[in-house]
């Protein structure tokens, strides 16, 4: 029973950054759009990212909505925020010609090595929720 109450506890979380996050960028397109032509990647390559990352952000929000897709979901938060981190590592260890500008709302604001906390707390909490989802929890099939 703990074990549930902390997946739900964590998928809530999650659900709530990745629909602050894609909700911020959708609501301030135009500011998405320069900051993510100021990354450096190909203009081609920024322009598929402005397309689907918001994207990607709702669907894993959906996928930790309920828990039997909750498994997916706290997988492809792993995922995102793996490289998502491992971006802003690569950032602050000088590996791109240019240090962009932070993306975004509340996250704008933090430094690159404050980012790289955030970042790291999220996707240590999306680890936890595949441990605690992979420790045979019951399914209820009820939405958080």
């Amino acid at each position: 029973m703990k074990k549930s109450i902390l997946t739900d506890v964590i998928a809530t979380i999650l659900v709530m950054l990745f629909l602050y996050a894609s909700f911020s960028k959708i609501f301030s397109y135009a500011a998405f759009k320069r900051a993510m032509h100021d990354q450096p990647f190909p203009s081609w390559f920024s322009d598929l990212l402005i397309l689907f990352i918001p994207i990607i952000e709702i669907i894993i929000a959906v996928l930790l909505m309920f828990e039997d897709s909750r498994k997916q979901g706290f997988y492809a938060s792993t995922a995102i925020m793996g490289v998502f981190t491992l971006y802003i590592a690569g950032i602050l260890l000088h590996f791109f010609a240019w240090e962009p500008c932070n993306c975004g709302g509340l996250i704008n604001s933090l430094t690159w090595q404050q980012h790289l906390i955030f970042n790291l707390f999220f996707l240590i909490i999306s680890i936890i929720g595949v441990v605690l989802n992979q420790t045979g929890l019951l399914k209820t099939g009820r939405p958080i």
